[in-house]
């Protein structure tokens, strides 16, 4: 039930656009259809994304506010109180970015399975109305074989994953002293910004197509990164502890 059900509303459809850009583009270039492909599903998620984006920015802003809300002294639940207010205020959710990673989750798994099977393209996976692609050409720009493994490739999408992490808000810390909290996301940002792009690296030099599809993702969202980051609000928060 499960298998169909992804068949159906993930793996499917992708490997049917993938055939149908393939089939566009002059020579079937797959590597350029994989970049289309990828930008084309980011796109797709741009406006959860971004919202995602925001609302941490919004929630780094935020955070003198919380700290002072927590070292009031006052009664716990007035403190879930005015920090209901204050995120109510500036219209932001702690737990949007939670949408997104659920979302995310299983069309980043159709992809990685769609490049790490290999490109091929079954009839009985292509829609009727789905023209079969003449040429695939596995050669990207005529300089790259991604139909096996790339170092160059699964390094670019290494480094890429570092600057995305690199570009990312910087979690917000209680300015009152260490705790634990502060500890764990100090340690969550070394570990997605040094460890994280090695892991990346080992995972896409198993398939040049796989890296080409990760490094073209990191760029999108570090674009994105930057476009939020340019937009970062200017005026001081007031604030609604009493």
């Amino acid at each position: 039930m499960l298998s169909s059900l992804w068949n159906f509303l993930l793996y499917r459809p992708l490997v049917n656009v993938l055939a149908f850009l393939i089939f566009l583009i002059p020579g079937g270039d797959v590597g350029i259809a994989i970049i289309l492909l990828t930008i084309l599903v980011k796109l797709l998620l741009y406006p959860l994304s971004q919202r995602s984006l925001e609302s941490q920015a919004k929630m780094n802003q935020l955070a003198p506010e919380l700290n002072k809300i927590k070292a009031s002294g006052t009664a716990k639940e007035e403190q879930a109180r005015l920090t209901f207010e204050l995120y109510k205020k500036y219209e932001t959710n702690p737990f949007s970015g939670c949408l997104l990673i659920l979302i995310q989750i299983p069309i980043i798994l159709a992809l990685y399975y769609v490049f790490a099977k290999g490109i091929k393209f079954d009839t009985g996976l292509l829609y009727s109305l789905t023209p079969v692609p003449a040429h695939v050409n596995m050669l990207f720009l005529n300089l790259i074989n991604i139909s096996g493994k790339s170092l160059f490739l699964a390094i670019v999408a290494g480094i890429s994953q570092y600057f995305q992490a690199y570009f990312m808000p910087k979690p917000a810390t209680n300015t009152g002293g260490s705790s634990f909290q502060d500890a764990f996301a100090k340690n969550m940002q070394t570990q997605m910004k040094y460890v994280f792009p090695f892991i990346i690296t080992l995972i896409a030099y198993r398939s040049g197509a796989l890296a080409l599809y990760w490094a073209t993702s990191n760029l999108f969202s570090i674009a994105q990164q930057i476009y939020i980051n340019s937009k970062k609000p200017k005026e001081n928060l007031i604030s609604v502890v009493k």
